[in-house]
């Protein structure tokens, strides 16, 4: 028998049992369609996290100031600790595996234009600040290092700081007054999204040189006069991530007088870390949820087994004649292996389109914060696939081979004495 008539014959058989052969193609579409939906939905939830995440900032390492907890240099535990307006400098020179050492001072504060009021944050740092804490221009500009070293009155506005302010406005060159001083507007930022925040979301802020946040609005008592509210820190490379960080942890503790080790002093909020555990919280649900699919998928490559063995016996004479006219156990053997092979690639051939297909048409729909949509990345459907190829070859031996078994006489034997 040829290839094409042994194909012929097979679909033949396939569409004489429609329900059955439905049936079938249905337990093992729906595993596909539960493996490829699972690891999806798992990959849109770890790279919507990713963005959200990275629109607070790149690698980025956050300094505060707390109290030591062990005792060093003669000084005894739990004294407070408040970094100055001047550390950064001295931090940077230390910190050679840094890119970035900034710092960082905001209040709450009246603001008030033509318009409308509000009570905002005023917060001031260095002009890399935008990049590192990926703060978007949607017009105008953001300060720069000469508006910050002449401590200019500039302000660049959040979108819904503007939005307040000034509505449908236009807002780049109008007044803005700060706790009554007037700053000009000379930048909006572009909405974001954004997943977390030591002090407020940045599209509710204005922002300012420090140069002039340290003069107009420093901290109040008890508070020092200079001190700042936190050290921004971005290494020069991940891989001198832990280095820099080490490196700001020894500079600091150098300036006021503490252990190194010391991490009640100076608490790290790190968004590398931070990131790193998210990845591996959604990695585990990734191969949590692909395990279920391939259960599914296991469980439908039993049940076309089973429905082939009950073909093998409803169709126990057939195979008798054909062995008794001739046929080779080599084409029995064929036959059923190819029917079952059909069965399986075919239903999980419009298994992956449907999983395909209906991903491609979620991700049309708006998608939720901190979810993506539902991906499917080739390595997903290169591995589903290469479980249904295994499904398939496990599911075909067996019938195929008991099949391929029978005695022509015994067979015609059983079904005339049935």
């Amino acid at each position: 028998m040829t290839f094409r008539n042994l194909l012929a014959d097979t679909l033949r058989t396939l569409w004489t049992h429609k329900l059955r052969t439905f049936l079938t193609m249905f337990g093992i579409a729906w595993g596909i369609v539960s493996i490829m939906l699972m690891v999806a939905a798992s990959e849109g939830l770890r790279v919507g996290q990713a963005k959200v995440a990275e629109n607070f900032g790149k690698d980025l390492m956050i300094f505060m100031a707390g109290r030591t907890s062990m005792q060093a240099g003669g000084q005894r535990a739990g004294r407070a600790i408040r970094w100055e307006d001047t550390d950064y400098q001295f931090v940077e020179r230390e910190a050679t595996a840094c890119r970035y050492v900034m710092p960082e001072l905001g209040n709450s504060s009246p603001v008030y234009s033509r318009y409308n009021s509000a009570s905002l944050l005023v917060t001031g740092s260095l002009p890399p600040f935008a990049d590192v804490r990926s703060i978007p221009v949607a017009e105008g500009r953001y300060y720069n290092w000469e508006d910050n070293a002449q401590g200019r009155r500039v302000a660049f506005l959040g979108s819904d700081a503007k939005k307040q302010l000034f509505g449908a406005r236009a807002a780049l060159g109008q007044t803005v007054h700060l706790r009554g001083i007037p700053y000009t507007v000379i930048g909006v930022m572009q909405e974001k999204e954004q997943d977390s925040s030591y002090d407020g979301k940045d599209i509710s802020k204005v922002f300012v040189p420090f140069g002039a946040v340290i003069r107009d609005f420093p901290n109040r008592p008890p508070s020092r006069p200079r001190s700042i509210d936190r050290l921004l820190v971005a290494p020069r490379s991940m891989a001198e991530h832990e280095t820099c960080k080490w490196q700001v942890r020894r500079a600091l503790a150098r300036v006021y007088d503490y252990d190194p080790r010391d991490e009640q002093a100076a608490f790290v909020w790190d968004t590398v870390e931070n990131a790193k555990a998210f990845r591996q919280m959604t990695e585990g649900m990734k191969y949590f949820l692909g395990a279920v699919g391939l259960v599914s998928l296991l469980l439908g490559g039993i049940g076309v087994m089973n429905v082939m063995l009950v073909a093998v016996r409803e169709r126990t004479r057939e195979i008798g004649v054909r062995k008794a006219v001739g046929a080779t156990r080599r084409s029995i053997l064929g036959q059923f292996f190819v029917e079952t092979v059909i069965v399986v690639m075919l239903s999980g051939g419009l298994g992956m389109g449907f999983a395909y297909s209906l991903c491609a048409l979620v991700n049309t729909a708006k998608m939720p914060e901190y979810f993506a949509g539902l991906l499917v990345s080739w390595e997903a459907g290169l591995a589903a696939f290469a479980l249904l190829g295994t499904v398939a070859v496990l599911a075909a031996l067996y019938p195929a081979g008991r099949a391929a078994a029978v005695d022509p006489l015994e067979a015609l034997r059983y079904e005339a004495g049935g």
